[in-house]
C-alpha cells in the first residue's frame, strides 16, 4: 500500500466579491446569520474530526497576528508564519520562515507533514499558485459583499486550471468551493 502523497491546501473564507477582509482589516462578517433550509449543519465534533487531520499550518504574518488576537485557534499543531520581519513568538509551535518557498514546502514540510494547510494571506496564496505549489483551493464563500477590502487574489498573472471536487452549501448561507489545481 502506498502512502498518500503530501497536500498543500489554500483554505481562504471571502465575501461573495472576492475580499477576505474590509478595508480596515476586520473580519466581522465572518460569522452569518443567514439560514439556508436546504444547508448543512456541522456539529463541534465533525469540525474537531477534520480539524485533527491538519498537521500543519502556513501563514503570512498579518494572519499570524489576527490569529492571536482572536484566541490562537490552531492549538499545537506546528504553525509556519512567513516573514521578514522580527515577530514575538511565544508558542513551541510557531516557527517564522523567510527564504525560498520550494525549499519550504518541498524539503522541509513534505517529508513530515502530509495535510499543510495555508490560512492566508492574499499574497501569500498568490506566491503559492504562481509557484505551483498549492495543490487544492478551498474557498469559504459568505452570504455578504464588502464591495472593497483585501481581496482573496488579484493579477497572479497567468491562467490556472481547476477541478472542481466538491461544493458543500451550509445552514448558514456559506459556500464551500473545493478545488484541484491542475498540474499541467
Amino acid at each position: 500500500m502506498t502512502k498518500a502523497p503530501a497536500k498543500v491546501t489554500i483554505h481562504m473564507v471571502s465575501s461573495l466579491d472576492g475580499f477576505i477582509a474590509k478595508k480596515d482589516g476586520s473580519v466581522s462578517w465572518l460569522q452569518s446569520a443567514d439560514n439556508y433550509e436546504k444547508g448543512v449543519t456541522l456539529s463541534e465534533e465533525d469540525i474537531n474530526e477534520f480539524l485533527k487531520k491538519i498537521d500543519c499550518y502556513v501563514m503570512g504574518s498579518q494572519t499570524y497576528e489576527h490569529a492571536l488576537q482572536l484566541g490562537w485557534p490552531y492549538g499545537n499543531v506546528p504553525v509556519i508564519v512567513l516573514t521578514d520581519r522580527s515577530l514575538h513568538v511565544d508558542r513551541e509551535s510557531v516557527v517564522l520562515y523567510s527564504g525560498n518557498l520550494h525549499n519550504l514546502i518541498n524539503n522541509k514540510l513534505k517529508p513530515d507533514y502530509k495535510n499543510i494547510w495555508l490560512v492566508g494571506g492574499a499574497k501569500v496564496t498568490k506566491d503559492f499558485i504562481r509557484l505551483g505549489l498549492a495543490d487544492d483551493i478551498i474557498i469559504s464563500i459568505m452570504p455578504i459583499i464588502l464591495g472593497d477590502g483585501t481581496l482573496f487574489f488579484d493579477y497572479i498573472g497567468q491562467e490556472q486550471r481547476l477541478h472542481l471536487k466538491d461544493v458543500t452549501a451550509y445552514k448558514d448561507g456559506m459556500v464551500e468551493l473545493w478545488y484541484e489545481i491542475k498540474k499541467e
